[in-house]
């Protein structure tokens, strides 16, 4: 059933990245797909990290979010540049997700908002540089650490 998901998503992503739709592309899309799905398949990668699907159902909600995160950091970034409101900090903060896809995610989206950047990961704790102390504050609330829970389905 992974196998067909992942055929799936590769196909579209195929189909959507190509804006090609003659009969040629589209085999030649499908042949793509399937020996990569066949390739997967017989390395033994297509599991619960290699293609995580209990994130689909609230991804989007959670994107749309990170979105809107991204576009007001993005202000408060040019606001402390412009301002000269700079005062680095380091700082450690735990994150609390059970799986390595998870804690990736968490990690990644602290690095996608301007003003923050994930330095390093150990285990269940990051250290986060951040731009000054309200990214650093905006971090250690644990909202973004909270939703990525959600989006994990533990919450």
């Amino acid at each position: 059933m992974k196998s067909f998901f992942l055929f799936v998503i590769l196909l579209s992503l195929w189909l959507l990245m190509s804006g090609h739709y003659t009969f040629l592309i589209i085999s030649l899309g499908v042949i793509s797909c399937f020996f990569c799905v066949y390739l997967a398949k017989r390395a033994n990668i297509i599991d619960n990290e290699g293609l995580p699907l209990f994130f689909l159902p609230r991804l989007l909600n959670y994107l749309l979010w990170l979105f809107k995160e991204i576009f007001n950091s993005n202000i408060g970034t040019a606001k402390a540049i412009i301002t000269g409101n700079i005062n680095p900090e380091i700082f450690i903060v735990k994150s609390s997700q059970n799986t390595d896809v998870a804690k990736v995610t968490y990690a990644n989206s602290i690095t996608l908002t301007p003003g923050t950047v994930t330095t390093q990961i150990n285990e269940d704790k990051f250290e986060v540089h951040a731009l000054n102390s309200d990214f650093g504050n905006d971090v250690r609330s644990n909202v973004m650490d909270k939703k990525v829970k959600w989006l994990e389905g533990d919450i």
